[in-house]
This record gives structure tokens, sequence and C-alpha cells, in this order.
């Protein structure tokens, strides 16, 4: 009987003591003692997430067109080359042919080619937002789409292939670069209208004050006589 009861004691404070490691433990991994509190009506715990930077769009469409290069379009589309030819009258492969693409309608450019629906009923025009938007995500331009090509993430190498692509046929105007921002008034100096500063107040009053002539001189009566 006793040997019984001090195996069952024995198990139970074993038991205990795995109880214990396990709240322990998941304490310190769902950080229990932390004074972090969950947005009202919230519930679950804080997982510490990866910081993302306000990411800079870069240049707009019409400045890296302007700056795009025909020799390194003709590099890009070797990519595209598997499907596609560009010359002038050469046949359709599993794509049609893209001589004179820009600016055509989308979906339509070349007779008797079996567009998917999703290019067909699109509409528009091939411009430059257009053919940018396609090169960037064809599946997202046009959703049902054929074509099985990612995408180019590089906003230079799709401003590169179009310019390739306008050199084979022609495309419409570009779009013409973003102004630049307005420079900000130099600083410490004040616009007509606005308040001036106090240092500016101050320099204002130091040179409204009469400065005595180092060849002043005083008469009798005390007035101020200048050479």
């Amino acid at each position: 009987m006793d040997d019984r009861f001090n195996t069952a004691s024995g198990w139970v404070l074993f038991s205990g003591i795995v109880a214990l490691g396990a709240s322990i433990a998941s304490g310190m991994y769902f950080h229990a003692d932390s004074n972090e509190a969950l947005p009202e009506g919230e519930a679950g715990y804080w997982v510490k997430g990866e910081e993302t930077a306000s990411g800079d769009t870069g240049p707009d469409l019409g400045t890296l067109l302007a700056s795009a290069d025909v020799a390194a379009g003709e590099k890009v589309f070797a990519k595209c080359q598997a499907c596609h030819t560009i010359n002038q009258g050469g046949a359709n492969g599993i794509g049609p042919n893209l001589y004179g693409i820009m600016g055509k309608p989308i979906g339509k450019h070349v007779a008797g080619f079996a567009y998917s629906s999703a290019l067909s009923d699109h509409g528009g025009d091939w411009s430059w937002e257009n053919m940018d938007a396609w090169l960037a995500s064809p599946k997202g331009f046009a959703s049902g789409t054929k074509m099985s090509f990612a995408g180019l993430s590089k906003p230079e190498d799709r401003a590169n292939i179009m310019e390739y692509l306008a050199a084979n046929g022609g495309a419409p105007a570009k779009p013409a670069p973003a102004a630049p921002e307005a420079e900000e008034a130099e600083e410490g100096v004040s616009v007509e209208g606005e308040e001036p500063t106090e240092a500016e107040a101050a320099g204002a009053l130091g040179a409204d004050e009469p400065v005595a002539s180092a060849n002043a001189a005083s008469d009798n009566e005390g007035a101020t006589k200048v050479d």
C-alpha cells in the first residue's frame, strides 16, 4: 500500500513540475508578462513583424522614357522571342507578331490572330501607359490572358523594351516627364507678404538706427555738426 502511495505521489509531483515548466515556457514565448496592450475588442498576442519603409515610387514614366535605350530594349526583348517576332511581316508564333504594336487597339493589331477574350474585349489602345502596365504584369492588366509571362519588375527594363517596340513600327507621342517640384524659398529670406522672423526684425531695427560719424562734433549749443 505504501509503495503504491509513494508511486502515485511521485507521479503527481512529476506532473506538477512538468505543468509548471510548460507554464513558464509558454509565458516566455507569448510574452505573458509584457505590458503591451492589444487594440480594444481584439484577442490574441502581438507578433513582431518587419517594418516596411515607405517606398519611393521612383521616376515617372515620362522621365524613364526620356532616357530609354533601344539597344538595351533589344536585349530585354530576348525574353520575348520564344513567343513573338518583331520584324515587319514576321510570322506569328505562340503570340502575335509585334511589329507596329504601339498605339494599335489592344487585342486587335494582328488580323486573324486568336487573341484571348481578356485582351480582345479589354478595349483601348496600346498607349505607353497601357503597355507599361501590361509588361509589369500581364495577368494583372488582363485577368484571364493566355500570356504566361510573369512580367518585368524593373521600370527601366519596361521603358527600354517599349523604346525598342517603338523603333519597330512607330508609336504615339511619349508622355512628358513630370515637372520638377518648385524649389523651396531660400532659408532665412522672407517673402513679400510674410511676417519677418525675429532675426530679420532685429536686423531691420539695427539698420534704422543712425550711426554717428567719426568726424562729428558738437557746437556750443549742443547741436550736432557733421563735416
